[in-house]
């Protein structure tokens, strides 16, 4: 395994794991003037792919539309339909993903974010590419860092703490490891996050005192046939492995989210805008950008860039939202 430098300047291996979940230009001459009110990020009319509005989280300019990088690895929200993570890995080859890569950029996505993408160094080393890698990190309460030391040895421009991990931490009364967590990533020089698919985490985090750069936190409405019904659902209980949790909702209570994070000042990336699929993007790129997001992140295989970046900018442009815009470049 042959060493050289990653996109940040370290010396490191070049292989990135695959292991779990935007490129993008501003209009020229116009600012995002409207962002610190709840109206459209930026006029927009035409029905281009070209330069999606952007944000910042530090110091770091992102797309409004992130791609996820789950479709890469395999893991997908199947249901009942068993076979879909086979598939998912036996249609992302190495020279697809690398396709796929190309196609975010040169549609306005300037970020991905994902545990790894097997084949991202060679995507920047050989072919050229620019795409900016926010990683998904799973640190252990016995051990905080080396998962999050790896990644940004590999090249992360951000990292974050795992939904998953984000929501066990708080359960178990231990959102002291979260802090500690954020403290080691911004210790290292990037943006830190902290992941939650319970809105329980995000306040529990503000009424800590800890200092995120981002939360990145589920938000889908529940309108669509599959979903859990309200008296049936269970806080913390998503993407538990549980008996109980049907593979099918993943905001248990999107209200309380909309409301919580209206007094959040932090930017927000909203994740599982689609439901895993239930929801069309027309309809959940809508329903998260007005309900406060600042960025989305959703998984797109390659035949789907072209329409979502269209999507996306046209709920950019037609925004109505109470939270102010937060990642303002």
């Amino acid at each position: 395994m042959s060493e050289n430098l990653n996109r940040r300047g370290f010396l490191k291996k070049s292989v990135i794991a695959s292991t779990g979940a935007t490129f993008g230009l501003s209009f020229e001459g116009k600012a995002l003037s409207a962002e610190t009110t709840g109206k459209a990020v930026v006029p927009m009319s035409e029905n281009s792919t070209k330069a999606l509005p952007m944000g910042r989280i530090g110091n770091v300019k992102i797309s409004r539309l992130i791609a996820g990088g789950n479709p890469f690895s395999g893991w997908s929200h199947s249901r009942d339909l068993k076979y879909l993570s086979e598939l998912f890995k036996a249609y992302s080859t190495d020279e697809k993903i690398i396709e796929t890569l190309e196609l975010y950029e040169e549609n306005g996505i300037n970020t991905i974010i994902a545990g790894g993408v097997r084949v991202l160094d060679k995507y920047w080393n050989q072919r050229g590419g620019k795409i900016q890698w926010i990683a998904q990190t799973h640190p252990k309460a016995n051990d905080l860092t080396s998962n999050i030391k790896r990644a940004i040895d590999n090249g992360a421009v951000a990292a974050y703490i795992q939904g998953g991990i984000g929501d066990s931490f708080v359960k178990n009364g231990r959102v002291d490891l979260l802090g500690k967590a954020i403290e080691f990533i911004k210790e290292n020089g990037i943006p830190a996050g902290i992941g939650a698919h319970s809105i329980e985490v995000p306040i529990a985090c503000e009424k800590a005192g800890i200092e995120p750069d981002f939360y990145m936190k589920t938000l889908h409405s529940g309108n669509y046939w599959s979903a859990t019904p309200k008296e049936d659902r269970i806080e913390f209980n998503v993407d538990s492995n549980s008996p109980d949790d049907h593979d099918n909702i993943w905001s248990l209570c999107p209200e309380r989210t909309i409301e919580f994070m209206k007094t959040v000042d932090k930017p927000w990336i909203a994740f599982k805008v689609l439901a895993a699929g239930a929801i069309h993007p027309r309809d959940g790129f809508k329903y998260a950008f007005n309900n406060g997001a600042d960025f989305i992140c959703a998984g797109m295989f390659g035949f789907q860039v072209i329409e979502d970046v269209i999507i996306a900018k046209d709920a950019l442009s037609k925004t109505n939202r109470e939270r102010p815009w937060r990642g303002v470049i």
